[in-house]
């Protein structure tokens, strides 16, 4: 392949190189003497991070390749001796890439399934939990005393969303400002969660994945298929749509 920063041809360099164990290519003692040497170091450092997170995305979903062929291919093409050409190279790693998601929703999908439906049933047996018609679980943290919000509302908030395992996902806080939104445009949990609440309230949200994004792989991965969602909402204030000029809802 001749654009090495090509997606897919550095996804497979990226699987070529991570895979390599330390026995086979230990820590080198490559001196930076000159800023060339940088630029150098830098360029395989920035690929070498994309290939860690690709190798172990496929991973996750047993999906595995044998390394000595991965190099093997992308010696050749250093070489400019591929045994395939870019076309047949570029069909096969899409076909590839198909293959991976579809397995990736299949094994992490299953999991996270299994995992959400184990932590909604412990969750909701808590002091304090209650659980709607729909299956959303809440908790109240701190009462508001304001105004409650409708389904086609702009609400602000402050929020942190984890998995169950307490992986942080998103945060309100940690960008250091609250967000808005309109309430009609976010997942379904949310939609119906908010409207529990009055201005000035903090809930704790348990979302199963059927109120979330259900079968999707969201954020690059971070958000597995299937996913029982976490949230921890404050309601700063209720926007009400109909007294706003059209041209000022955000989208």
């Amino acid at each position: 392949m001749k654009h090495l920063m090509k997606p897919l041809a550095v996804s497979a360099v990226a699987l070529a190189l991570a895979a390599c164990s330390q026995e086979k290519f230990p820590a080198n003692d490559t001196q930076l003497q000159t800023e060339k040497d940088k630029q150098a170091y830098a360029l395989g450092s920035s690929v070498g991070g994309f290939i860690a997170r690709n190798l172990e995305r496929q991973e996750e979903a047993d999906f595995i390749l044998e390394r000595d062929v991965i190099i093997a291919g992308f010696v050749d093409a250093i070489k400019g001796d591929p045994q395939l050409s870019d076309e047949e190279a570029e069909e096969i790693l899409n076909a590839m890439r198909q293959e991976v998601m579809e397995q990736r929703q299949n094994v992490l999908g299953q999991k996270s399934a299994e995992e959400g439906q184990a932590y909604l049933e412990e969750n909701k047996k808590k002091e304090g939990v209650k659980v709607t018609e729909s299956g959303l679980q809440y908790e109240v943290l701190e009462e508001g005393s304001g105004e409650s919000p409708a389904e086609t509302d702009m609400v602000e908030v402050h929020y942190e969303g984890t998995l169950i395992n307490g992986e942080v996902f998103d945060s309100s806080y940690e960008r250091g400002e609250p967000t808005s939104f309109p309430l009609n445009r976010v997942i379904q949990g949310w939609t119906e969660g908010l409207q529990l609440m009055k201005e000035g309230a903090k809930y704790r949200f348990v979302i199963p994945a059927e109120l979330a994004y259900g079968e999707r792989e969201v954020g690059g991965g971070q958000i597995p298929p299937n996913s029982t969602l976490i949230f921890t909402v404050e309601l700063l204030d209720v926007k009400n749509t109909e007294e706003e000029p059209a041209g000022d809802t955000e989208q």
